[in-house]
């Protein structure tokens, strides 16, 4: 049976489910008896072994942990007697039983049922007369032991649970499930760069996602490698804040074989999870827009005490939005060049490109990953692709070892056109990414080079074709009556077009004679007061002479002006849509006068039929 067809199978239990919980409720009921079923088909083999070394250490006032785990030849273990074929046994006890056999399981298999709040979904079933019927069917019509699914194959099944379960609660499904074509497109871009030492025999890597979710990124970072290398091996890394998510994320861990310990609960601005770790690979798509004051205490602390030896060494955000600070978090967690360095992409949303002048947070922040030329590409993703937002969202991929051509340079990728219209829409999200689209704007990373979207429109004005094209390269020809829009995708710059120095232009106080004012004392002596009212600032790009650019900016419109060079601040944006904004010349008024006078002639055509 396919994993489709498995998936499909394991959802029917919705059918019992159905009016006595509501379909976004179905996923608290299965996903953890899916993980429970796997886990009994597992630990099968090794049932009586197991029992006997629990017994025998427990009988000699041994501590058992270790020597029932390498009995149980897994990084789990149940000491319990009991199994879902005996449990189902016993139907008058059935309730007690199936709590008393989740209480034997090790600590970390614990802690999952614990945070699925199962003994409440137990309670539920049992109250409704269903835990039997549920119990009944997970346990004779699934077979889930490794044998018959293997690990990689039984992740691909609940990875399709968990897609169904999204998709019934997609009132709430962005806070923890990011779009699948999203996750693919980021790995792509992640991975496009190493394809080659990727493919090498017995190759192991890391991956980390702070802001975990269910999993998802990580497990779709999985089967690409897996793709690529069935024989390499990629070791996963994660932190979550909400319990089910976490739940159902060391649960998928568990399934794949993965050692569910590097799965950690908690906030990981406030509370690192994995102080000290480096890895080769991370992916992040953390909340847009959420204020982060209730870690603002921990951050702010790290940020005065620990500098540049924490996370947040560069500058803090606004409190109103903290994924800037998931930025700096993830650059904390790259290896250092010398160790074969790192890669990472990040989903954010347009706030973290410009919003801060000069010498705010999230202007240093920018100035630091900049000059330090960590920045590889940023790709603009098409609007409503997300669950819970329709808002603009950019993937951000930094690297600390950029290849050769790449070194000192940005890639602005516009992707925003690359889109389908879904069949049914998922909350906010009416968009998706094609496999077509992905692989475009992977080739257009891969490559490094300057592009642009050529559109032919028929004389209706009906797109007819599409076409990516070298910046030098000749558009298509137009059809009869149509034309060819041409508009940039992709365009290179260096790190320093971004920066500019914000100088503070100060004119002289005068006094009602129109005198200019003169400080009397100090350093001020003899020296003009400048007029707060007509106080301005100016941005002059990196690498343009200041005194050249007043001069021929500033004196020709105020003589009298100077700059208070001691308020000059370096600042960094990146003003995406400028840099992809093409003019269109307004239609000529005598050919929109013509349409009018059509429009007109053929409503008053209707208005007559209508009076006959």
């Amino acid at each position: 049976m396919n994993q489709q067809s498995l998936s499909a199978l394991i959802w029917s239990v919705a059918d019992l489910l159905r009016g006595d919980f509501k379909p976004h409720e179905y996923g608290r009921v299965i996903l953890p008896f899916t993980v429970l079923r796997r886990l009994d088909c597992v630990l099968a083999p090794t049932k009586a072994a197991v029992l006997a070394e629990y017994d025998s250490k427990k009988a000699s006032g041994i501590a058992y942990d270790a020597f029932v785990l390498r009995a149980a030849k897994q990084t789990f273990f149940n000491i319990s007697s009991l199994d879902l074929p005996k449990i189902i046994g016993d139907q008058d006890h059935i309730r007690p039983n199936l709590l008393s056999y989740i209480q034997g399981f090790s600590d970390d298999v614990r802690d999952i049922f614990t945070r699925f709040d199962f003994a409440v979904t137990v309670d539920r079933l049992h109250k409704a007369n269903l835990l039997y019927l549920v119990t009944e069917r997970f346990t004779k019509n699934l077979d889930l032991h490794p044998d018959a699914v293997d690990n990689f194959q039984m992740g691909l099944v609940f990875e399709e649970l968990l897609r169904r379960f999204s998709e019934m609660s997609n009132e709430t499904a962005g806070e923890h499930f990011t779009p699948r074509e999203v996750i693919r497109l980021m790995v792509e871009l992640l991975f496009i760069e190493d394809d080659e030492a990727l493919s090498k025999t017995g190759i192991v890597r890391t991956i980390y996602d702070p802001t975990a979710g269910t999993g998802g990124m990580l497990s779709v970072a999985d089967e690409h490698l897996h793709s690529l290398n069935p024989g390499a091996r990629l070791i996963m890394f994660g932190q979550e804040l909400n319990d089910e998510s976490y739940a159902i994320c060391k649960a998928d861990m568990l399934i794949k074989g993965q050692s569910v310990g590097n799965i950690i609960a908690g906030n990981t601005l406030s509370d690192d999870g994995h102080p000290g770790e480096k890895f080769d690979y991370m992916l992040s798509n953390p909340p847009f827009g959420v204020e982060w004051k209730k870690v603002e205490k921990e951050v702010r602390s790290e940020h005065e005490s620990r500098g540049f030896q924490g996370r947040f060494g560069p500058g803090l955000p606004r409190v109103s939005d903290g994924s800037m600070l998931f930025l700096l978090h993830l650059i904390s967690k790259m290896r250092a060049p010398k160790d074969g360095g790192s890669r990472f992409g990040i989903v954010l949303n347009g706030s973290p490109l410009f919003t801060g002048g000069a010498g705010s947070g999230e202007s240093e922040i920018r100035r630091y990953v900049l000059e330090n030329d960590l920045v590889e590409a940023i790709v603009a993703l098409p609007t409503d692709m997300f669950y819970n937002t329709g808002i603009a969202t950019y993937v951000w991929i930094l690297s600390n070892r950029k290849p050769d051509e790449r070194k000192g340079y940005v890639q602005l990728i516009d992707a925003s056109s690359f889109w389908q219209k879904m069949r049914k829409s998922l909350g906010a999200k009416r968009k998706e990414i094609g496999p077509g689209h992905i692989e475009e704007i992977a080739q257009l990373f891969g490559g490094f080079r300057e592009a642009e979207l050529a559109t032919v429109f028929d004389a209706e004005g009906k797109v007819v074709g599409r076409q990516v094209i070298d910046a030098a390269e000749f558009a298509p020809s137009a059809p009869e009556g149509g034309k060819v829009k041409v508009v940039p995708i992709s365009r290179i710059f260096r790190n320093e077009q971004f920066g500019y120095t914000t100088i503070t232009v100060e004119r002289p106080l005068r006094d009602e004679q129109s005198q200019v004012v003169l400080g009397q004392k100090g350093k001020q002596k003899g020296k003009p007061q400048p007029d707060t009212n007509l106080r301005d600032t100016e941005n002059v790009p990196l690498g343009e002479d200041i005194q050249a650019y007043f001069e021929r900016e500033v004196l020709p419109h105020a003589p009298d002006a100077w700059i208070d060079e001691a308020k000059s601040k370096v600042g960094y944006e990146i003003p995406f849509n400028r840099h992809f904004y093409v003019f269109e010349p307004p239609r000529d008024l005598a050919e929109i006068d013509a349409d009018l006078k059509t429009v007109s002639a053929r409503i008053m055509a209707m208005l007559g039929e209508l009076a006959e």
